[in-house]
């Protein structure tokens, strides 16, 4: 059992701490792993708490954007980062429960062992505990995207993910590509599953993100996606034996 952890993180001083503390305890059971913070421009105290956890985490890997780029590119650089086979995705809010990932990890490795192509299970926040309007948006924001991409997954904003990185290597990345790898990874030829997860409210900090700029630009991500999705032909290869 091993896995990489990405964690893009912009603004998340308070948070460093109590997190990495989760993420370590959840991961006791593995025989290796790895902890990847994408340090996304942060502007507070975020890269000095992570490089002075780094002192006392020794799989701790820390990168660090000199401006911030975005949640999409922080991902982006942890996935090339990463050295295992396996990459888990968490956002650096708290929101997401470390304790998790386990079960997105052996869900995945037990029902590949029957299905090659499955490639992500993607969590879904079924039990959010945001606000109204953000509840709202979020879930008009999901209905929309599925009807068009046909992704079937309830849940793509979830930071919770669990995937192959030769699978999102193959991705075409793009500034908020984060939000459709269910999508693109369907796109792809491969499987998703999505498997409910617990949420829970902030605790420490501000969301960095505002839900009316997601939605405008989703809805140029969106018709740029569905234009990927005409232009990917897929086909069976089979290698010709001597």
């Amino acid at each position: 059992m091993t896995i990489s952890i990405v964690i893009p993180v912009h603004n998340e001083a308070e948070n460093i701490n109590p997190l990495l503390n989760e993420i370590i305890s959840a991961l006791q059971n593995f025989a290796d792993y790895e902890i990847i913070y994408i340090n996304d421009g942060s502007s507070d105290n975020t890269l000095n708490m992570l490089k002075t956890a780094q002192q006392t985490i020794p799989n701790l890997r820390v990168f660090h954007h000199e401006k911030s780029c975005g949640q999409s590119a922080a991902i982006y650089t942890g996935i090339k980062a990463a050295k295992f086979y396996i990459i888990a995705t968490l956002d650096g809010d708290g929101q997401n429960n470390p304790a998790d990932i386990p079960i997105l990890y052996t869900q995945l490795q037990s029902q590949r062992a029957a299905n090659s192509k499955l490639a992500m299970m993607t969590g879904w926040r079924n039990q959010r505990h945001d606000s109204m309007w953000r509840l709202f948006s979020s879930k008009f924001a999901n209905g929309i995207r599925s009807r068009l991409l046909g992704d079937a997954t309830p849940d793509t904003g979830c930071g919770l993910k669990v995937f192959l990185r030769d699978a999102a290597l193959q991705l075409p990345f793009f500034d908020h590509y984060h939000r459709f790898l269910p999508a693109l990874m369907i796109r792809s030829g491969y499987q998703v599953i999505s498997v409910p997860v617990s949420h829970r409210a902030r605790e420490r900090g501000v969301s960095n993100y505002g839900t009316l700029d997601r939605l405008w630009v989703g809805i140029s991500d969106i018709a740029g996606v569905i234009w990927l999705k005409t232009r990917m032909k897929l086909t069976e290869v089979s290698e010709i034996e001597r």
